[in-house]
């Protein structure tokens, strides 16, 4: 695009963007959560960056409604549009789930869990009350895909490393559950290394529950379908994504699960001035089509969504300057999980050939990859710097938990002194006579 030639505006409730492959080891300690995320307003100076919300679209009229984080809300007009608002969790109805559940979509989730985790640590060290600490070392996850496997592989690893520190707590006093509705886990890689990953996890003492849900958790007690009942203070729910729920407030087509209904070129259909992509966007799969599934449609991941972006950008381009526009077509180059240091499962598809990799050959595939991934250098070698320093380095198990309510020292500094309580007059007693 040539300087001048249009004026973007990126809206966003947040003023950065997370690479959500690296949360897990954002939780784990292994990267700072700081190095997880990539500043708009850095990486995108010739743009314009409003942090706030768009809550309406007016096709008619062209103009989007802005709910700024403080002010009232006013109207932005535009001559193109593009809608990339991600995914949120799924979450169903399930009864103390909304007060008990961790999700895992964003960094600030994954620095709560680690201060959470490490803080249930620090409950259990200090009482003798066998109740409380049952609960506060027993550690739920739902959900067995990559997030799920990912984040339980993660975060046990840093828990095992934490309990050296701790004179009443071992890992033997910890319990680990991971729950899936489905019969395996890491379905993305296959199911021979899905099946070794559960028995890895197995092997490290993390009890797997397949083909079950959970059906309540209110006030930390987890009752599973299977019967299974237990008392949790960590309840991480990784069980899938839906996209995001204001997609229905814009008047664009959807498909059946909400995601905004696009041409092979990113275009929404029905209009030729709006694109969309990534986790909120219904893109046609046209390999695995050509491959005979005729319902093919590109998985809600980062694989995907980082060449969509490149597409979309051109194909904006061009359709201001009245070009043809080109179509998405990616075929799946694999998918790679980590499960823990020097840990984790890999499938690389190279044509017809599928490398299946596992442990630590695997887990070298992951980081590289993702590494690179990464959007901008600054962040690449931030990451490589974190890893670096990690193998010569031990891991931190400072718990920051008091991050979440920064003020409360200071607050009750400030509160005035409470009056002193008068001083009582001792009761003077007669003497009796005898």
């Amino acid at each position: 695009m040539r300087y001048g030639e249009a004026t973007v505006t990126v809206v966003d409730p947040r003023s950065y963007m997370t690479y959500q492959p690296f949360l897990p080891e954002a939780a784990a300690g292994s990267i700072s959560p700081r190095h997880v995320v990539v500043p708009l307003r850095r990486v995108l100076p010739k743009a314009e960056v409003l942090t706030g919300r768009v809550t309406t679209i007016d096709q008619d009229r062209k103009v989007a409604t802005i709910a700024p984080l403080v002010g009232e809300a006013y109207e932005l007009p535009f001559d193109y549009l593009v809608i990339a608002l991600g995914a949120v969790s799924r979450t169903f109805p399930i009864p103390g789930l909304a007060e008990q559940g961790i999700g895992m979509k964003g960094v600030e989730e994954a620095i709560g869990l680690r201060n959470h985790v490490l803080e249930q640590l620090d409950k259990a060290d200090s009482t003798t009350d066998e109740e409380i600490r049952r609960k506060a070392l027993t550690f739920v996850f739902v959900g067995g895909g990559f997030a799920g496997a990912e984040t339980i592989g993660e975060v046990e690893d840093m828990a095992r490393d934490a309990a050296k520190y701790y004179k009443t707590v071992s890992r033997e006093d910890m319990r680990f559950i991971l729950v899936d509705a489905a019969d395996k886990i890491l379905p993305e890689v296959g199911p021979k290394l899905g099946t070794y990953g559960k028995e890895h996890l197995e092997s490290r003492g993390v009890e797997v529950y397949l083909s079950t849900s959970m059906d309540s958790c209110v006030d930390g007690h987890v009752v599973l379908k299977n019967g299974l009942e237990v008392d949790s203070n960590t309840i991480v729910w990784t069980a899938g994504v839906k996209p995001n729920p204001a997609l229905a407030r814009f008047g664009l087509p959807l498909g059946p699960r909400g995601h905004v209904d696009t041409a092979p070129t990113l275009q929404v259909k029905g209009t030729d001035y709006i694109w969309a992509a990534g986790d909120n966007a219904q893109v046609p799969d046209l390999v695995g089509r050509k491959a005979g599934n005729e319902n093919a449609w590109c998985p809600p991941n980062a694989q995907h969504a980082l060449r969509q972006a490149k597409v979309l950008g051109d194909n904006v381009i061009s359709g201001m300057r009245g070009f043809p526009q080109k179509e998405y077509s990616h075929a799946n180059k694999g998918a790679v999980a980590g499960l823990g240091l020097h840990k984790g499962v890999a499938m690389i598809v190279m044509g017809k050939f599928k490398i299946k990799l596992k442990g630590r050959l695997a887990w070298y595939m992951h980081r590289g990859y993702h590494g690179l991934a990464m959007p901008t250098w600054n962040r690449k070698i931030r990451i490589f710097a974190d890893w670096t320093l990690g193998m010569f380095l031990k891991r931190e198990v400072v718990s920051l938990g008091a991050i979440e309510t920064p003020r409360e020292e200071f607050y009750e500094a400030a509160k005035p002194a409470p009056a002193p309580a008068a001083k009582q007059e001792p009761k003077k007693t007669e003497a009796k006579a005898s």
